[in-house]
């Protein structure tokens, strides 16, 4: 007798997406109608259809929810890091791998407003932003690190400053740039 097919990595990493996406779409329903505050977990659950439990697997908190796709996104920039070809000019590669951030809010422009609207008034979310942020620019540092031409650098060891301050430079500008695009509705 045979066994029913395992589901594939691809499909479970799919659906997983998904479920992570409704649940947080709930959420941003209910914190649009509601209030971030007075929403609870347990109403974001009911809401989406699923159990309490099932919330928790995929998000700690219901400030995780408001930002669903940074760990997958953060995931696809890691991927073109690592596929840059060698010959690319360092920095041309971190604008390569920012541009997938860009495309995660671009994807859904309406919630991207919402986001940005929640986190200009609910101080716990700017600091989960600012802890996303952070981990972008801590990944184009550690890319530039090992990418920067060591022979431009002579007079001392001024590499991982420079590292620092590229991958700050580009994150700064991206942020710059989406937010304007945020603040103008998306358009």
């Amino acid at each position: 007798m045979s066994q029913p097919a395992k589901p594939s990595r691809a499909n479970s990493s799919t659906q997983r997406l998904k479920m992570r996406r409704d649940i947080a779409a709930a959420a941003m329903e209910l914190f649009a109608t509601k209030g971030y505050e007075a929403t609870t977990v347990d109403e974001i659950a009911a809401s989406a259809g699923v159990a309490r439990r099932t919330f928790f697997r995929h998000f700690r908190s219901k400030e995780e929810a408001i930002f669903p796709d940074h760990d997958d996104t953060l995931e696809r920039v890691k991927a073109v890091l690592d596929a840059a070809p060698p010959h690319e000019y360092p920095l041309d590669t971190i604008c390569r791998g920012i541009r997938e951030v860009m495309r995660m809010y671009a994807a859904q422009p309406a919630v991207s407003v919402e986001r940005y609207r929640l986190t200009r008034e609910v101080p716990t979310l700017r600091e989960r932003e600012i802890a996303s942020v952070s981990r972008y620019e801590r990944l184009f540092t550690r890319y530039l690190l090992g990418h920067f031409d060591e022979g431009a650098h002579q007079d001392g060891d001024d590499g991982p400053l420079l590292a620092e301050v590229a991958a700050s430079a580009v994150v700064t500008a991206h942020n710059h740039v989406l937010r304007r695009w945020l603040r103008a509705g998306a358009e």
